[in-house]
């Protein structure tokens, strides 16, 4: 189990550059992955019907996946550099497009015909390499989520993440949903909180978002 250390002054996440991953940027959400650990596993595709993840041919096949979601666009997502090397990646698109999402517990009972509301985008997943963690990229990653969603014509974003607060102790794999002080400090607001640790979180954003 990882512990949480404390806390520390969150340095300005305006040194993180963060862009759309495109498919010109395939090599570097490579190295974002890496070849260990839960991320070089899954490839950020849990949420898709179908997915399963695990070691060798189905973290190949996840891998092929998601590459193929990159290169064929939109953006899946945002990349994040510091000191012009890639370090990190949110996921963030229509909620209708995570169909396992549907039955997860965060979401449970919510109506069909509202989850497949395409004007709601959900970010789902952070991916901070080792070295640059505790200096502001996650921070920058959901702002960049926010920016992307808004030019895809979001009006609300929700996310799912992890409550510290009520969490003596959290999972790498469990810190994948991101952290709730940093939605609150993006301006989301808690809307529901269908397990202890786990609430749904929203941003409105002004005029229903950008151009679709």
């Amino acid at each position: 189990m990882a512990q949480r250390s404390e806390a520390r002054p969150s340095p300005d996440p305006a040194a993180v550059q963060v862009v759309p991953a495109s498919g010109n940027r395939w090599p570097d959400l490579e190295e974002v992955f890496g070849t260990r650990g839960d991320p070089s596993r899954c490839w950020c595709q849990w949420f898709f019907a179908g997915a399963h993840v695990g070691p060798g041919e189905l973290a190949a096949a996840n891998k092929e996946s998601f590459r193929a979601q990159v290169e064929a666009g939109p953006p899946p997502g945002v990349i994040a550099y510091l000191d012009g090397a890639p370090v990190g990646w949110a996921a963030v698109a229509r909620r209708p497009v995570y169909a396992r999402l549907r039955r997860s517990a965060v979401l449970r009972g919510t109506p069909a015909s509202r989850f497949e509301d395409g004007s709601v985008w959900s970010v789902t997943c952070f991916v901070v390499k080792a070295g640059a963690r505790r200096r502001g990229v996650a921070a920058a990653l959901l702002r960049g989520a926010i920016e992307l969603a808004q030019r895809g014509g979001a009006s609300v974003i929700e996310g799912y993440p992890v409550d510290l607060a009520l969490k003596s102790s959290v999972t790498a794999s469990e810190l994948y949903h991101g952290v709730l002080s940093t939605f609150l400090r993006a301006g989301f607001a808690e809307v529901s909180r269908p397990t202890p640790t786990r609430p749904v979180v929203r941003l409105n954003l002004p005029d229903g978002g950008g151009q679709h």
